[in-house]
């Protein structure tokens, strides 16, 4: 049987004569559109910076937060459909609760992002079912270490020091290969992560459009507040 060129656009299940699964890309288009949010490693934890992305004077901002607890030691972002999100970050909970029942121990970031991986697998290889149209990252400390990883919504996943997703990602992403160093400490990571929003926005940023969280060493899930985040922002260039 042969398929028309819109059937490889419509059908999830069905690859192009030139190897793309169009559906999973179209994924990938809407986490384009989403606001910005980065992810980094410093010398003791991991920081999250999103961009609340807020269309009217009359939302309350922290309906729009991007950062969720998933438990003491590790925290997550994403980029895309906050509904696909909310059920990835539901999934994530319920995994580390079950690990810890059934093997009484923390699971490892690794098995975590795997597990939850699986799952966002799946909705690219069956019919009647549409690929999450969603990036998260993951990131905190466990027994092998500090780790950051961004799924795909292919199902895949990569580990990162740095990661940003969302709009004008690409810019953000060269500044912090440029400017990114080993062992940062939480204040210069903040900074060189505030300087990278800047300069891709082009303008001030407000303490009021940041969601900013880190997770470190024996201090664990912090989220800062907007007396914090001034604070940080008047050190930004």
């Amino acid at each position: 049987m042969e398929y028309e060129e819109s059937s490889y656009d419509e059908d999830i299940t069905i690859f192009s004569p030139q190897g793309r699964l169009y559906q999973v890309e179209y994924a990938r288009e809407t986490v384009k559109k989403g606001s910005t949010t980065i992810g980094l490693k410093f010398n003791k934890g991991i920081i999250f910076i999103s961009i609340i992305s807020n269309s009217s004077n009359i939302i309350e901002n922290k309906s729009l937060e991007k950062i969720s607890k998933i438990d003491e030691n590790i925290a997550c972002t994403f980029c895309g459909l906050s509904a696909d999100a909310r059920q990835i970050v539901s999934l994530a909970i319920d995994e580390i609760q079950i690990n810890k029942v059934q093997y009484g121990d923390e699971i490892s970031i690794k098995n975590l992002v795997e597990n939850i991986c699986e799952y966002i697998n799946i909705f690219s290889r069956y019919q009647a079912v549409r690929p999450f149209g969603v990036v998260m990252l993951f990131g905190g400390i466990d027994k092998t270490g500090i780790h950051l990883y961004a799924t795909d919504p292919s199902g895949a996943f990569v580990e990162y020091k740095a990661i940003c997703e969302g709009k004008k990602n690409e810019s953000v992403v060269k500044y912090l290969e440029k400017n990114y160093e080993e062992n940062l400490n939480f204040e210069k990571a903040l900074i060189l992560a505030l300087n990278a929003l800047k300069k891709s926005a082009g303008k001030k940023i407000s303490s009021k459009k940041l969601d900013i969280c880190v997770i470190e060493e024996n201090k664990f899930f912090k989220k800062l507040t907007k007396k914090e985040i001034d604070k940080h922002l008047k050190k930004v260039k």
